[in-house]
């Protein structure tokens, strides 16, 4: 994986420093609420419900064993003893006190971690797919275009003040894990005649106005990355709109000018810069590349472990594990594993320190020291040998990982809410707890099958609502808690977004609706179809009649008002 260089480190260390005489400045009253503001947004710090909320930046969602005892140490030090991964792949303290977050800072600077660019309007943290670089249909390994992408968009000059916050996504290939399509601007790698180069899309995002991106450039040389970005993120920070921050995304601009006036309008910029400095060389690229060489992987390994198949037969609690969270690999004999932060009753994507610790230990033993970070909140172990698989499991049982939910139902993306945030509506976890309650029999959630459901405390999406084949999206109506569902959402290179189906729902509504819409799904379903193919080939009125059920129709009118 990536280490600071000398460059890194300085860089890092400078910021922290500049940051404590910032907060100390502040403390003593010499800088104002809103002048503060504005520089500890440049840093990651907010202003929560509760308490201060510190992003911390995991770089395309990659963290080596060090860096996992690094946050297990500031979350006990300095907070509450656990952290939350988000679904930009950061990793969230929420306890921690305004005058200790310079020293948080600097030591997780000794881990080569920051906070930098993770709030604010500028280029945010750079994401990939979770198995970049060993995934077995990619078209090549996705991180040194985003540690490239990294190392030029961070305290770059001329976007530190765009009209609006900036997310980049880099897919490796064909399934778009990544979601490069619900991002500002999204990189997918592809081959065309054996040269390697990008399919760009422009325009992605959710939040109040929900929009997927427009493909924007059918082929980019890698060569021109950096180029091709600066102009995408030139036009943009000239015509944004900065006089609404509602309307000051890309989106907004792309579907003003529309993708194809859009793209004409980056290519005359680029024709200023398309041969210019910051054309890509083999050398830079080489140089970037040699920091994700592969793992010593052992050589012929067989593609089948006859113990591990004795140990699937023999245990069907490990089995089924085996079979929702084990992922094929592209080297024979290993796979990669999803570690469950989705157990029942607990904040989807909170993770204790004692956790942190031992992920790394079993990183270390198992995984060649590399974990990552995923965009539904779970963690991957990436490189795992098919024969560690049953012992791996049963540390995994002890530490209250291995919750076999993977794609399932009950793995539900779920921003922190109203328990935490300050811009929530309403509560989001409790939903999620409560959906997760009626759905405890294993055998049930496997016959679903595969079935997202997100939730969103507010309009800003941070749980991916939009997407979900089942969203939710928390909603106030004077003064108490409401929730919008949504179906028919989806992502990767099948992205949708998905409709209100009606009135929205009271908490104590939600689980019971969530239960009847599956159900239906489980009653018309043709042998083998996903919800979504259900969904989409059935229509949404059968599902949405069964939402409601058991709704008033005066309640339903009610809320259809003040809708």
């Amino acid at each position: 994986m990536y280490r600071y260089d000398d460059y890194d480190r300085t860089l890092v260390r400078e910021r922290v420093a500049q940051f404590r005489n910032q907060t100390e400045r502040f403390l003593a009253g010499q800088l104002s609420v809103e002048e503060f503001r504005f520089l500890r947004v440049q840093n990651g710090l907010y202003i929560q419900r509760h308490a201060p909320m510190l992003r911390i930046a995991v770089p395309y969602g990659l963290l080596s064993s060090t860096q996992l005892r690094g946050l297990a140490h500031v979350a006990r030090r300095y907070d509450r003893g656990y952290g939350h991964f988000t679904t930009r792949l950061n990793f969230q303290l929420n306890w921690p006190e305004l005058p200790r977050v310079p020293d948080i800072l600097a030591e997780l600077a000794e881990v080569e971690m920051h906070a930098i660019q993770t709030s604010g309007n500028c280029i945010r943290n750079t994401t990939v797919d979770p198995l970049a670089g060993v995934g077995h249909r990619e078209v090549a390994d996705p991180r040194p275009w985003a540690e490239i992408i990294r190392q030029w968009s961070t305290l770059h000059p001329e976007f530190a003040y765009l009209p609006r916050k900036f997310k980049i996504a880099v897919s490796g290939g064909p399934d778009d894990d990544a979601n490069v399509r619900i991002h500002d601007m999204g990189f997918q790698l592809v081959r065309r005649d054996d040269e390697l180069g990008f399919r760009v899309w422009v325009g992605g995002g959710l939040g109040r106005t929900p929009i997927l991106a427009q493909v924007i450039n059918g082929f980019l040389p890698w060569q021109h990355l950096i180029t091709y970005a600066e102009a995408v993120m030139r036009v943009y920070n000239r015509f944004g709109r900065r006089d609404n921050p509602f309307k000051a995304r890309i989106k907004i601009l792309v579907k003003a000018l529309g993708a194809e006036e859009f793209a004409r309008q980056v290519e005359a910029e680029w024709a200023h810069t398309k041969y210019g400095p910051a054309t890509l060389t083999q050398t830079e690229v080489d140089r970037v590349s040699a920091y994700f060489t592969q793992p010593p992987y052992q050589t012929s390994l067989p593609a089948t472990d006859g113990a591990l198949d004795q140990a699937r037969r023999n245990d069907k609690a490990f089995d089924r594990w085996v079979e929702n969270s084990v992922h094929a690999h592209r080297v024979v004999g290993y796979v990669a594993v999803t570690l469950s932060l989705k157990a029942p009753g607990r904040r989807p994507g909170d993770i204790t320190s004692e956790q942190l610790e031992s992920v790394a230990g079993l990183a270390e033993r198992f995984s060649f020291g590399e974990v990552r970070i995923t965009q539904t909140q779970n963690i991957i172990l990436p490189d795992i040998r098919c024969a560690d698989l049953y012992l791996l499991w049963q540390e995994l049982v002890h530490l209250g990982l291995a919750t076999p939910a993977t794609g399932l139902l009950t793995d539900i993306t779920c921003c922190p809410g109203g328990d935490l945030c300050e811009l929530a509506n309403a509560r989001s976890v409790p939903i999620a707890n409560g959906i997760q309650a009626l759905f405890t029999d294993q055998n049930t959630v496997e016959d679903i099958g595969e079935l997202k459901l997100n939730i969103s405390g507010c309009m800003n999406a941070c749980g991916h609502h939009h997407v979900g084949h089942i969203g939710v999206l928390g909603v106030d109506k004077q003064g108490k808690e409401f929730y919008q569902v949504t179906l028919g959402g989806a992502w990767g290179m099948e992205a949708a977004l998905g409709k209100v189906i009606g009135p929205s729902l009271a908490a104590n509504d939600v689980p019971g609706a969530v239960s009847r819409i599956v159900e239906h799904y489980r009653s018309i379903r043709n042998p083998g179809e996903r919800f979504i193919d259900t969904l989409r080939r059935a229509g949404v009125d059968g599902f949405k009649a069964e939402a409601y059920r058991n709704v008033s129709p005066a309640e339903q009118e009610r809320e259809a008002v003040n809708a």
